[in-house]
């Protein structure tokens, strides 16, 4: 008896018998269509950060990736300041992704993402391109987690079964001089379990600021963390002028105090502030998160599943970070980004809005096979364009 018939027989198999039908199917699973779905939410109410108006009007793109192994691959991305970036996305998704990835096997994302960097590179890898580069990303992580059984972040090698949570509810609202909606909303987050909140800063003078962070704070009462998201507003005196007293107040973290470009204005602040910068919602790829950590200007960088390259992307973001020694939270909730944030050791917080299922302000590990990225039918069928 030879090693191969060994081998065979000590499992119970013939020499000739096939291999098991997941090892078969992986050995031969290839793309085999893409298609994309536009949707549009109707009209909500208003609110706002320093810049940026939300809820009038938002959309997305669903992406499906299919195999012709019959496993379907998911991700969405989208837009809550919708204008033209949801149809630019879905075109790239069609006219150029599509013709690359087609025929391919999902289980190399890596060499994937390769041949997209090539096919793009005309127009650049950043932008909206990256929007659909990211798309695509998860959706292949999705059909190699469903195609394994496993939830991504046990196929990533998970470092956590939970997840610590803040909730994104200090927002600008009309009408509200007195700060009662602001202040609501704040205590329904406490009510629904969170240890942690994040408020807006940097519409008004800083003595607004100020008010709205007491008003926080006096909520939240001890044991509990405050963040401020200023949402690029400020120049690097004026950043530098309010993180002074955001500090002196408590906030645990202070968000995008400037634009994303302003590397060496972040090095500053972290220099010259004892509290943790977090920053880099709004940095494309990698390469960005690497110029913005050598320089140490950010103690949490938080990159964003729709900008920073999916989970491929993602995971090396983190790395790099770790190496550092620089902590990782997420801009954005939902199961992508928890199955990426419980395989690193270095996240901190994944941020959300309304969660309901939470152990001492954490959420819990999916169990789903994939990316648990599926959009329901019905959504689909409510808010189609076209």
């Amino acid at each position: 008896m030879n090693r191969r018939q060994l081998l065979f027989s000590a499992a119970g198999l013939s020499a000739g018998a096939a291999l098991p039908a997941a090892a078969a199917q992986r050995a031969q699973m290839r793309i085999a269509a893409l298609e994309t779905d536009l949707l549009k939410n109707p009209p909500g109410t208003p609110y706002y950060d320093a810049i940026h108006t939300f809820g009038a009007e938002n959309g997305s793109v669903v992406l499906r990736i299919r195999t012709d192994s019959g496993i379907t691959g998911w991700a969405s991305s989208s837009f809550g300041v919708i204008g033209g970036g949801p149809a630019v996305v879905q075109a790239i998704l069609e006219k150029q992704i599509k013709p690359v990835i087609l025929g391919k096997d999902p289980a190399f994302p890596r060499r994937i993402r390769a041949d997209l960097w090539k096919a793009l590179e005309y127009e650049g890898v950043g932008g909206v391109v990256q929007f659909a580069i990211a798309a695509t990303d998860i959706a292949l992580w999705d059909i190699l987690g469903k195609n394994a059984g496993l939830p991504v972040y046990k196929m990533l090698g998970a470092y956590r079964d939970r997840m610590p949570v803040y909730s994104m509810c200090g927002w600008y609202y009309d009408n509200d001089a007195d700060l009662s909606h602001f202040r609501g909303q704040v205590s329904t987050a406490l009510d629904q379990g969170y240890r942690a909140v994040k408020i807006k800063v940097g519409r008004g003078p800083l003595d607004d600021d100020v008010r709205r962070i007491r008003a926080a704070l006096d909520l939240l009462g001890k044991d509990r963390r405050l963040m401020v998201d200023a949402n690029q507003v400020f120049n690097r005196n004026e950043a530098l002028r309010r993180g002074r007293v955001y500090q002196e107040m408590g906030c645990f973290w202070y968000e995008e105090p400037l634009p994303p470009q302003e590397m060496e204005g972040y090095a500053q602040l972290a220099a010259e502030l004892d509290m943790r910068i977090a920053t880099g919602e709004n940095l494309n790829t990698k390469y960005a998160f690497a110029d913005l950590i050598a320089r140490r200007g950010a103690d949490v960088v938080q990159p964003d599943n729709r900008r920073a390259g999916g989970v491929t992307e993602w995971m090396e973001i983190a790395a790099i970070a770790d190496g550092y020694g620089i902590e990782v939270a997420s801009h954005g909730g939902g199961s992508t980004n928890l199955n990426m944030l419980l395989a690193m050791p270095n996240a901190i917080y994944m941020e959300t809005s309304g969660q309901r299922e939470m152990i001492d302000g954490e959420v819990p590990a999916p169990e789903e096979p994939g990316m648990s990225s599926e959009v329901s039918a019905d959504e689909i069928r409510r808010y189609k364009v076209g």
